[in-house]
């Protein structure tokens, strides 16, 4: 039995009108939370430290460094 369009659009997520709604996950639930922050999370929140007159922690985990960049973005203006 052949898939109609419809049905195939519905299944491929590059279709999605909103492209990034399945890659939006909390923090708590990512699977490599527990890991080091990315040199790009540290960088940026060096940058949001600077501006929001804050100590960088450079021991963040991957979430921990998510959420600390969520709570300055909020505080500074940035990224929203």
């Amino acid at each position: 039995m052949a898939k109609r369009q419809d049905d195939h659009q519905a299944e491929n997520p590059k279709l999605n009108p909103e492209p990034g709604s399945n890659t939006i996950k909390d923090p708590e639930d990512w699977t490599t939370g527990d890991e080091a922050m990315t040199g790009a999370q540290a960088s940026y929140l060096k940058t949001l430290s600077e501006e929001a007159g804050e100590e960088l922690d450079p021991k963040l985990s991957k979430a921990e460094a998510s959420r600390r960049i969520d709570e300055l973005q909020a505080r500074t203006g940035r990224g929203r």
